[in-house]
C-alpha cells in the first residue's frame, strides 16, 4: 500500500475493517474522473461504473450511488431521503462530508456516517467499479459488496 497515495491507503483500510480485503485498487495515471474516462480506461461499459455523488438535501448531506450512464433525479432523491428539495454538493462540501474529493469519492470509508442511496439500476450487473479515493484510482465491487458494506437504500433515484 505504500505507493499508493493517502487516500486510497484509507480506503484500503476501511475496505478490510468491512471485510473486503484485499481491496483491489488500480491506478490510472490519465485519471478516471468522469465515468466516461473511467469507463475508458478500465475497458468496461459505462453503466458499470458507479458514480459516488454528494448532494444536500435540505440542510444535509446524502450520498447518491448511480450507475454512469445515468443522471441522478434530485426530486426522486430529495423524496427517498425525507426531504423537500436536493442540489450537487459543492467541492468543498464533498471533501468534508465524505473525507475525499470530488471525482474520487467511493461509496464507503467516509469518516462519518451519511445516508446513502443506490439506484436501483446499479443492480444491472453483477461487477461494478467505483472511485478508490483519487480522480485516478478506480476498484470493481460486486453488486452484493456494495450494498452489503453501504447499508444503502435502493431506490429510484435517476432520470
Amino acid at each position: 500500500m505504500e505507493t499508493l497515495s493517502s487516500a486510497s491507503q484509507r480506503l484500503a483500510v476501511a475496505a478490510a475493517e468491512l471485510g473486503l480485503a484485499p481491496l483491489r485498487l488500480r491506478h490510472f495515471p490519465e485519471g478516471t474522473k468522469t465515468a466516461r474516462d473511467a469507463a475508458a480506461a478500465i475497458g468496461c461499459e459505462v453503466a458499470m461504473i458507479v458514480k459516488s455523488l454528494v448532494f444536500v438535501v435540505d440542510d444535509d448531506p446524502v450520498l447518491a450511488l448511480v450507475p454512469g450512464d445515468l443522471r441522478v433525479d434530485a426530486i426522486k432523491l430529495a423524496t427517498a431521503a425525507g426531504g423537500r428539495e436536493s442540489t450537487r454538493a459543492s467541492l468543498d462540501l464533498v471533501r468534508q462530508a465524505t473525507g475525499y474529493v470530488a471525482g474520487g469519492t467511493p461509496p464507503f470509508g467516509h469518516p462519518r456516517p451519511l445516508p446513502i442511496f443506490a439506484d436501483e439500476q446499479l443492480g444491472r450487473f453483477h461487477e461494478l467499479w467505483a472511485a478508490g479515493g483519487t480522480p485516478s484510482t478506480v476498484f470493481p465491487i460486486s453488486h452484493d459488496d456494495l450494498l452489503r458494506v453501504t447499508r444503502a437504500t435502493i431506490t429510484d433515484i435517476t432520470e
